[in-house]
């Protein structure tokens, strides 16, 4: 007989030492859980004149209350950012970098995707940089980069040029990949190729530019923050994305990703077991490698203060056909965790973890667990590897009017689970997303030690809370896996052998 059980929602900690489920509530009523020292923070804005002058505009909606234009429960009204967070943005040091909005239009036409976006992208990253080498200007906290939604529409993977193309590129494969005699005379051409060693899609590629240079950026397209006088309308004349119902949500989302980016902590898990960390490790294919089964390994560790550390993992052929999985060699394995542990150090007093819990989409094998294994062994840390799926066909409906709880579980054995991370939540008298909810699959494979599967659920389901690049209820996925993907994303987009290690995962977002 099938026992579904469920678990508890977990609770978030906020400011003196309050506890409650919904972090908007929290920030409301308790504010945030580390108050930020920096007052009057400094903000930068980057964008076209039209860019520049929404987002003015909306920053003076965004530090003042914004209600719902509904009432409705799951959109709580947004108190303003000083309100909500403690700390202020200094509008007196505010700076403001003008794009030429003209050569914007000539890249939207490029023909070729790669010189198209790389083109739109340093048009951003050499003001950015030389503001940076500027000592004479006030430090910048954060770069609000409002894009015209024509960026957004033209700067993404399969993205076709606007009308009446510029034919523009190098066809020729070697061409674009060796030395040619021009080079050392023509920067023009060898800008040109160096378009072609960057993924073409605005956003990765910019975030991985200003990596090396460590420039904390906003993305904001132009149609979120200026719906109502957004100037490209569709056919009927209306603004081609209605956010008007949204302005709050907006507000929350943007508002928490500032705050953690200036260096804050909005929440923390409120159950937390001591000296435990979660790694996430996924892998991405390195699309410009000759040999295909290279790829990028991408970690990422939470501690247990909530915060986050992203580790860039060798690039090698970690792809297996046959299988069609990612694994570590040995050595890859030991030298990635080895320097997880000495960032944990750093950040605890030199104590290493008791227990770490290493979440995946893949079994883990031998040779890669003997790595992890290895680098724990002068160590008393109990290691645990933990895969994460998406299942796809196992549903459970309900004869009622909304689907399975959130927090609902079916322990299938002693080391595997569903987990539902969707699903209906009392809190916001509605469920997370559309569908009939599945589960997800939790198969604890490697490892022994003193851990129920409810407990692996509930840190996974807690886990699920944590994304301080919005202010959701939730996600269906936990942020070890979750904002891994997306890093690794970044990290896969380009050239990374100068990238400095372990920056934290604000950077990224």
């Amino acid at each position: 007989m099938i026992e579904l059980k469920h678990i508890k929602e977990p609770y978030l900690l906020f400011n003196h030492g309050q506890k409650v489920i919904d972090p908007r509530d929290g920030l409301t009523l308790f504010g945030p859980f580390t108050k930020k020292k920096i007052n009057n923070f400094s903000i930068g804005i980057i964008g076209t004149k039209y860019g520049i002058s929404a987002m003015n505009e909306w920053l003076e909606k965004f530090l003042n209350p914004i209600f719902p234009k509904k009432k409705d429960i799951s959109k709580p009204f947004y108190p303003g950012f000083e309100s909500a967070f403690g700390v202020t943005i200094n509008q007196n040091s505010k700076l403001e970098i003008e794009i030429d909005e003209n050569k914007l239009f000539e890249y939207y036409r490029y023909s070729d995707a790669h010189v198209r976006v790389a083109s739109m992208v340093d048009l951003f990253v050499e003001k950015l940089v030389e503001q940076r080498k500027d000592d004479d200007g006030p430090p910048v906290n954060v770069w609000f980069v409002v894009i015209p939604d024509e960026v957004y529409k033209h700067g993404r993977i399969k993205s076709k040029p606007a009308t009446n193309p510029i034919k523009i590129g190098i066809k020729n494969k070697y061409a674009r990949e060796n030395v040619g005699l021009f080079d050392e005379i023509d920067p023009e051409l060898v800008r040109l190729k160096q378009s072609y060693n960057y993924d073409n899609h605005f956003h990765n590629q910019l975030k991985l530019k200003l990596l090396k240079h460590e420039i904390l950026t906003q993305i904001i397209r132009e149609s979120t923050i200026a719906y109502n006088q957004f100037p490209y309308l569709n056919i009927k004349g209306e603004p081609k994305r209605d956010l008007s119902s949204m302005e709050a949500d907006i507000a929350w989302n943007i508002g928490t990703s500032v705050y953690y980016k200036i260096g804050g902590l909005p929440w923390k898990l409120g159950k937390i077991r001591k000296g435990v960390c979660y790694i996430g490790l996924v892998f991405k294919i390195n699309e410009r490698s000759k040999d295909s089964r290279y790829a990028c390994c991408a970690a990422q560790m939470f501690l247990d203060s909530g915060d986050g550390m992203v580790f860039k993992g060798a690039v090698g052929p970690w792809y297996n056909e046959e299988t069609k999985e990612y694994h570590l060699t040995k050595k890859a394995a030991k030298e990635l965790l080895n320097v997880a542990l000495e960032s944990f150090k750093k950040s605890n007093n030199q104590q290493v973890p008791k227990e770490i819990f290493i979440h995946g989409r893949t079994n883990f094998s031998d040779e890669e667990w003997d790595g992890f294994m290895e680098a724990v062994e002068n160590h008393e840390i109990n290691l645990l590897g933990v895969t994460i799926k998406d299942e796809k066909i196992f549903k459970l409906y309900r004869d009622k009017n909304f689907p399975i709880l959130r927090g609902s579980f079916y322990q299938r054995n002693s080391s595997s689970a569903y987990l539902w991370t969707k699903g209906f939540i009392p809190r916001l008298q509605q469920p997370l997303g559309m569908e009939t909810p599945n589960p997800i699959t939790i198969r604890l494979t490697r490892g022994k030690g003193n851990v129920s599967m409810r407990t692996v659920c509930y840190d996974i389901l807690a886990l699920t809370k944590l994304n301080y690049n919005s202010c959701r209820y939730c996600d269906g996925m936990p942020v070890t896996l979750k904002f891994a993907n997306v890093i690794g994303d970044i990290l896969t987009s380009g050239d990374i052998s100068n990238l400095r290690p372990a920056l934290p995962f604000r950077y990224y977002i």
